[in-house]
């Protein structure tokens, strides 16, 4: 069987299955293809302390955990079956580009906020470019 056709969470359940495949399910070259081709600057988000010295394994483990950056109002983290790239925005970090005036729109807290801020929300009918 090959690792690299495989998603983490079944190599993972193989290793834990079978000795015999749980050295190949180690292997830095596996767990460097399911990393996406952009991890470096991922890591470099970290103190070089967090990911000095760490396998290609424990690397997609760390990455795998939301990382807040850009003041804690972003968070990046890798998906544990399809090892791509997510990303969550604060709407705190975006812009509203257009209306400088606070009659068409607002922000309004909520608890249900995965970043715990406040979220806005469109007030004007108009469609506005957010970025």
């Amino acid at each position: 069987m090959h690792h690299r056709h495989q998603r983490p969470p079944e190599i993972c359940n193989l290793a834990r299955l079978n000795r015999a495949f749980r050295g190949a399910a180690s292997s830095d070259s596996v767990w460097e293809a399911k990393l996406p081709r952009n991890y470096q600057d991922l890591l470099d988000l970290f103190p070089p302390e967090r990911h000095r010295n760490l396998s290609k394994k424990d690397i997609f483990a760390l990455l795998s955990r939301p990382l807040p950056f850009d003041d804690g109002h972003k968070e990046v983290w890798l998906d544990r079956v399809t090892g791509r790239v997510c990303m969550s925005i604060s709407a705190r970090a975006m812009a509203i580009t257009g209306i400088d005036d606070r009659r068409y729109w607002n922000w309004i807290p909520t608890e249900e906020s995965r970043l715990d801020l406040l979220v806005f929300k469109a007030v004007s009918r108009e469609r506005r470019r957010i970025h």
